[in-house]
């Protein structure tokens, strides 16, 4: 049982009432949304400007050139495609806090879109396998294709985004009906093509909900492969002696914080600035700042695990790539990601009143995407800035490690449009399905009923199934 908060308007309304008021939500557009909608585009705009201009004036053979675009896809792969996770992981449990932010993490599924524009260019600047270097694909001349790579990269990131999409397309089908049934304008008619052949039949039902589990467990098992992918063909390969097969799971692993964190700053935008304060309320940030508080946990010891091989090894190469990514060039990188993704959240939602608050969780969550971007560069950039002419299986001396790469105008263009352009597929993504779930929060009501404790009112909340 738990206590009933006194300013919230919906505790007690009709599952009728609680539709009418998300739909009335969804279907107004402010202007603040408009300007901020604006301010994206343009520097989204700006974003394929900028690689317009990187790609005519560097073209794709000089890999130090990539480096930060490398990065950024790599920070969308880790945060917003790692968004869905959040209402994966909590819908398999069953808990009912998680009601009011499930579709709020399933829309950051419209980044693969994104994504998949942003990885093409990185298929012309990998180069193929014949240049020896060491592979997950264990390369022998004439018995592995040398662009291997290339095709399994992109089938990954593909299925993954679709994925994602079909996962929420599946969530989306009850809310896309209503709006096919009772919307009108533009909205409606895209609701008629989405929505189909949907009229809430048992049968429809059962198949909503057990494939919201088969698409959420595909998305799981794409995203680790994926971010599996990605590590073994489009980073580690760059770097002479960089052999941890721990890291390719520690890649998929920082998704997970990294999603969380982009669920909770959305939460925070939702609440403050979208009117739906009485539907994220202290549950949902305290449950996902557990969530983080976990996930930051786990973070130090994923890192640890990886630093310990080399540390202990310390051959010629296992050096080079300390150095290269750790005390060298990039320290007060790796310093600085330290500090933002363990330090900081660790020290501070261990206190409850911090964790255990409204603010405090989405405040740590900026902290943490901060310390994931930084995470991302320090990586990326570093390993694509090792020459393309070095020995990639003798021993190399420190004295050769890469200067560090500073951003130039076309990589801080590249970097906020790429951004901005997944946060603004995102908000228009909000004016095409509701960023509530309203389906969901009408099986609640169901599942709670209010009865009289002592001197005051609790809420008493059924398991389904």
């Amino acid at each position: 049982m738990t206590h009933i908060s006194q300013n919230s308007a919906s505790e007690h309304a009709t599952s009728n009432a609680v539709t009418s008021d998300l739909f009335r939500r969804h279907s107004k557009t402010g202007n603040l949304f408009k300007i901020s909608a604006l301010v994206l585009a343009v520097l989204f705009v700006l974003g394929i400007v900028g690689f317009i201009l990187r790609i005519s004036s560097d073209g794709t053979s000089n890999n130090d050139k990539w480096g930060y675009y490398a990065a950024v896809f790599a920070f969308i792969l880790t945060t917003a495609q790692g968004a869905p996770m959040v209402a994966i992981a909590p819908r398999i449990v069953k808990a009912h806090w998680r009601r009011s932010t499930s579709r709020a993490a399933e829309l950051w599924a419209l980044s693969g879109f994104i994504s998949t524009l942003v990885f093409v260019p990185l298929i012309l600047v990998l180069p193929g396998l014949e240049d020896g270097r060491r592979s997950f694909w264990f390369y022998h001349e004439g018995e592995v294709a040398r662009y291997i790579p290339h095709y399994v990269g992109a089938l990954s990131v593909v299925a993954m985004a679709l994925a994602g999409l079909f996962l929420l397309w599946v969530s989306s089908l009850p809310d896309l009906a209503y709006i096919r049934d009772h919307g009108s304008g533009w909205r409606q008619k895209w609701a008629k093509v989405f929505a189909r052949g949907w009229q809430g039949t048992s049968w429809q039902w059962f198949m909503v909900n057990h494939r919201m589990g088969i698409l959420g467990a595909f998305y799981f098992m794409m995203l680790v492969f994926t971010h599996f992918v990605i590590v073994a063909d489009f980073l580690m390969p760059f770097v002479p002696g960089w052999i941890d097969a721990l890291f390719p799971a520690t890649h998929a692993f920082n998704a997970l914080q990294g999603g969380v964190a982009t669920v909770l700053v959305t939460l925070f935008v939702m609440r403050k600035f979208g009117g739906y304060s009485d539907f994220i309320q202290f549950d949902q940030m305290w449950g996902l700042g557990k969530l983080l508080l976990a996930t930051s946990l786990l973070w130090i010891w994923f890192s640890f695990s990886s630093f310990m091989i080399f540390w202990f090894g310390k051959k010629p190469n296992e050096l080079y790539t300390l150095d290269l990514l750790m005390t060298g060039p990039y320290l007060w990188l790796f310093v600085a990601v330290f500090i933002l993704v363990f330090i900081v959240p660790f020290f501070t939602l261990i206190w409850n009143p911090v964790r255990r608050s409204t603010w405090g969780p989405p405040l740590i969550a900026c902290f943490v995407l901060l310390g994931t971007l930084f995470d991302r560069v320090r990586l990326y950039v570093a390993a694509y800035s090792v020459p393309a002419d070095a020995d990639m299986h003798g021993p190399i001396p420190l004295e050769l490690v890469p200067a560090t790469v500073y951003p130039d105008v076309f990589d801080i263009l590249i970097t906020i449009g790429v951004i901005a352009g997944a946060v603004l597929i995102y908000m228009l993504g909000t004016r095409l399905i509701p960023v509530i779930n309203v389906w969901e929060q009408r099986e609640l009501l169901i599942y709670q009923v209010h009865k009289q404790f002592h001197r005051t009112e609790v809420q008493v909340l059924g398991k389904p199934e």
